[in-house]
């Protein structure tokens, strides 16, 4: 019962945060509102013992990537729009109440009609599911499919570089 509220906790903040994203004005306070998410996400990961996905998450989504999102807005020079979200009187007011009515009963009649599933996780399975040994052996090992999606992707980020690069010589010339 206690991992299912800290859950629904935890979805309220990761919603939110994701609306602030998309409905910010500013794309620095945007940006900053999809730091906050991912930040969320990976305390997500880590109630569900994927120790080495939360690192991840942090490491390279809320670090790295965003560190380029905000140095792009900044390059690009995006002025300050306005200060946040503007509402704009009694429909605002609506939509917000009419949305969150159909996500409760939405949500509501899921839980009424099915129930929480129980989980079928294991200790054992919960604590070697989340490790960086765990991980390393789904993706290498040659008995389970992971290995030739896991290089695919690679060759196309390296694609997507050579890609980045071919733009910005062309318009620095």
């Amino acid at each position: 019962m206690g991992s299912a509220i800290i859950f629904w906790i935890l979805a309220t903040i990761a919603v939110v945060t994701a609306a602030m994203t998309v409905l910010n004005r500013n794309p620095v306070r945007g940006a900053l509102m999809l730091v906050a998410h991912m930040l969320t996400l990976a305390v997500m990961y880590l109630t569900l013992s994927a120790q080495f996905v939360a690192a991840v998450q942090v490491i390279v989504y809320a670090g790295a990537i965003m560190v380029l999102v905000l140095f792009t807005i900044m390059l690009l020079n995006l002025g300050v729009t306005g200060g946040g979200i503007r509402s704009r009187g009694a429909g605002f007011v609506l939509a917000v109440i009419g949305a969150l009515t159909l996500t409760l009963a939405m949500v509501g009649g899921s839980v009424w009609r099915h129930g929480l599933a129980p989980m079928k996780a294991t200790a054992e399975s919960l604590e070697r599911g989340g490790t960086a040994q765990a991980i390393g052996y789904a993706l290498y090992d040659p008995e389970l499919p992971w290995l030739f999606p896991f290089e695919v992707i690679s060759l196309l980020l390296l694609s997507a570089i050579v890609g980045a690069l071919v733009l910005t010589r062309r318009r620095s010339e």
